[in-house]
């Protein structure tokens, strides 16, 4: 591995560049947050508020710097001796390149422009620049990790800088970031709160190259990939038209997207279970035990139910009440998602939260009113719950109706109708929603490359396609950071579930497949194989500083071009073909090198299946030099699979200890 001293490396670039310590620049600047801005008739900060002290800035690539002046102004941007312009648009955006740079600093940014609008940013670092993205796992914070206690940052820590972006949804792609950002040195207390496997892979990648890091955590726990994808590059994949038409809609007028959106979910709901309830009076309903989460009801069908349910309420207007005038209804907690009709018509469609929907004009009737709420529950509690005060109808005049007199009701759904389909709009299993909000307005911030772990929530819900959706994704962050070689580096699925009593279909499994085809086909990609480091009880395992290392491996096989990171390999051992040789199979490995079975003389985890997989048995395996030899091979197995179950047992690691990753091969003669 290239190692450089950091001392080396900021003493060339100073004497290059003209940067010197932090008492030599600009006076009177801040040294903490967005720097000063001395701004007659300027209001904010010239640079984007993902400019601030303590940043770091892509080395060795122009670096890009953007923000917001007074119309027509030129914006002069300077780091150390490195300068360059900028003229603000119609808008007041600008943006300038300065020229590349090596690694080194601390250096004052700088952006003035020519109505003396002036901003310094201080402890300015040039290094590698990391964005961290994904759900829960790329989520959890040091704090959280295996060894935690241990001391985790040190001294030589210090010019790892940290960033985190705000969690945040849009229903079309914003220009800045909604929230505040600011980047800190790694710290004991600040890597705390902050991304386990970004910082420690951060770590590694300090040790090895010796130059700063920059690390941005942007992830949301739970969210689909779907949610993280630009909507022009849903639509090249096709299969998402209707929602992605709703979405656009949506985005200029809520009421009437939802319309669209609820046309669509009824037309699923219809053809999935025949019937249509927001329009129906009959069918058998049960009175609601008590307004709390229905997993507490007592219904031992319901105690651990993940689904959907139907809420009815049947409440009487007098015709002075209906009306009234502009009318709200609140309902509540409602807990996950839900769809709410009124009289017949959608007058809402939200996401776990106290639901608050305004009544359009002439919904509300004198007499019987019916109000039908479906509620998806997914994990945790489910239902319509909370006090009684919270569920209440404000009429126009004022005056309230509580509701929770009429008496409610409710109707379990069958499994068997399948999966709804989401609304676009939604933050987590929507489409292009994060995307939008949090990676659009980073626009082409110079980055070294992007980690990504996920793929728990997509387990039943577009797993089919995980990996167009994952090569469509490195696609989209390519062209929107605006380099087309970007290396990615992706966290395959750890471990969690039952232990296996036998072979079967297995949602983890395909995303697991699916992550590592993806990236076997993409020369800038490399894959960390996480599946000896699971927790069967814990969707969530603490071993995030062995994760951040492999990643940092891959990074190094990746990236930095190091000969002997995983013997060559962007993700430890792999298997490449399998082939039939007369009764035996033959399963060719590369970078196989040290491999060997752990516990035993046998390989275990492999299975023998026909072509649709419908019939597979446990098979025995060993290992000659960079092969598995599978004895007994029948005429019609045409499948072979390596640890495909949700929490498989295995035992095959090569001599660096890495496991070779699980993987699914259709069997070719020889």
């Amino acid at each position: 591995m290239r190692k450089v001293r950091l001392c080396a490396a900021a003493s060339a670039i100073l004497a290059g560049l003209g940067g010197g310590s932090v008492a030599s620049a600009t006076p009177n600047v801040q040294s903490e947050g967005q720097g000063q801005v001395a701004s007659p008739g300027q209001a904010r900060p010239l640079m984007a508020s993902l400019f601030t002290d303590h940043g770091v800035l892509q080395r060795d690539h122009p670096i890009s710097v953007w923000g917001q002046a007074s119309p027509g102004v030129a914006v002069e941007v300077s780091l150390g001796a490195l300068k360059t312009h900028g003229q603000a648009g119609p808008d007041g955006s600008w943006r300038a390149l300065l020229p590349s740079a090596p690694a080194g600093g601390p250096y004052v940014l700088s952006a003035k422009s020519s109505d003396g609008a002036v901003q310094a940013l201080q402890d300015v670092m040039v290094g590698d620049v990391y964005l961290c993205s994904g759900q829960s796992n790329m989520e959890q914070p040091v704090r959280y990790a295996q060894r935690a206690w241990d001391p985790v940052a040190g001294d030589k820590d210090k010019i790892i800088r940290l960033l985190t972006v705000t969690k945040d949804r849009a229903p079309a792609p914003l220009d800045a970031l909604a929230h505040p950002v600011r980047w800190t040195p790694a710290t004991p207390q600040t890597v705390e709160e902050f991304s386990a496997v970004c910082f420690f892979f951060g770590q590694a990648v300090r040790e090895a190259e010796g130059v700063p890091v920059g690390l941005i955590a942007d992830s949301w726990g739970g969210s689909s990939i779907q949610a993280w994808i630009d909507s022009d590059h849903l639509r090249r994949l096709g299969g998402n038209e209707a929602a992605l038409d709703a979405l656009t809609v949506y985005a200029r007028d809520r009421r009437e997207g939802v319309q669209l959106w609820s046309r669509v979910w009824q037309d699923w709901w219809t053809q999935a279970s025949g019937d249509r309830p927001w329009l129906e009076r009959g069918g058998d309903w049960i009175p609601v035990p008590a307004m709390t989460p229905w997993e507490q009801w007592g219904v031992p069908s319901l105690a651990a139910f993940d689904g959907m349910v139907w809420y009815r309420l049947d409440f009487e207007l007098t015709s002075a009440q209906a009306r009234s005038g502009a009318a709200a209804i609140s309902l509540g907690m409602v807990d996950q998602i839900n769809l709410t009709w009124l009289n017949g018509q959608i007058i809402g469609v939200g996401e776990a939260g106290n639901q608050t929907y305004a009544i359009p004009a002439g919904v509300l009737k004198p007499g019987r009113n019916q109000l039908m709420i479906n509620v998806l529950d997914s994990w945790g509690d489910g239902g319509v719950f909370g006090s009684a005060d919270t569920r209440v109808l404000r009429l126009g005049d004022g005056a309230e109706v509580a509701l929770d007199g009429f008496g409610w009701r409710y109707r379990p759904v069958d499994a068997g109708v399948g999966q709804p389909p989401r609304a676009p709009w939604e933050a987590l299993f929507g489409l292009s929603t994060l995307s939008n909000a949090m990676i659009a307005p980073l626009h082409d911030y110079g980055l070294r490359g992007v980690l990504w772990y996920q793929g728990e929530s997509n387990v039943g819900y577009g797993q089919d396609r995980y990996q167009d959706y994952l090569a469509e994704l490195i696609a989209d962050w390519r062209a929107r950071f605006g380099r087309a070689d970007l290396p990615f580096l992706v966290a395959q699925l750890a471990d969690f579930g039952a232990l296996p009593d036998e072979g079967g279909p297995s949602g983890w499994a395909e995303i697991r497949d699916a992550q590592r085809r993806a990236v076997e086909a993409d020369a800038n990609a490399g894959m960390a194989v996480t599946i000896d480091l699971g927790d069967r009880h814990d969707i969530h395992p603490a071993q995030k500083r062995e994760v951040g290392r492999r990643l940092a491996q891959a990074a190094q096989a990746v990236i930095y071009r190091d000969a002997d990171a995983s013997r060559g390999s962007k993700a430890g051992p792999a298997a490449e073909t399998a082939v039939r040789v007369g009764d035996r199979l033959q399963i060719r490995l590369r970078d196989a090198l040290g491999l060997r079975s752990v516990g035993s003389d046998q390989a275990i985890g492999l299975e023998l299946c026909n072509a649709d997989e419908s019939d597979c048995r446990y098979a025995q395996g060993r290992v000659t030099g960079d092969a598995l030899m599978i004895a007994g091979l029948g005429s019609s197995d045409a499948v072979v699979r390596y640890g495909w179950d949700d929490a498989p047992v295995l035992n095959l690691f090569n001599a660096a200890g890495l496991p070779l990753g699980p993987f699914r091969l259709s069997i070719h003669a020889e």
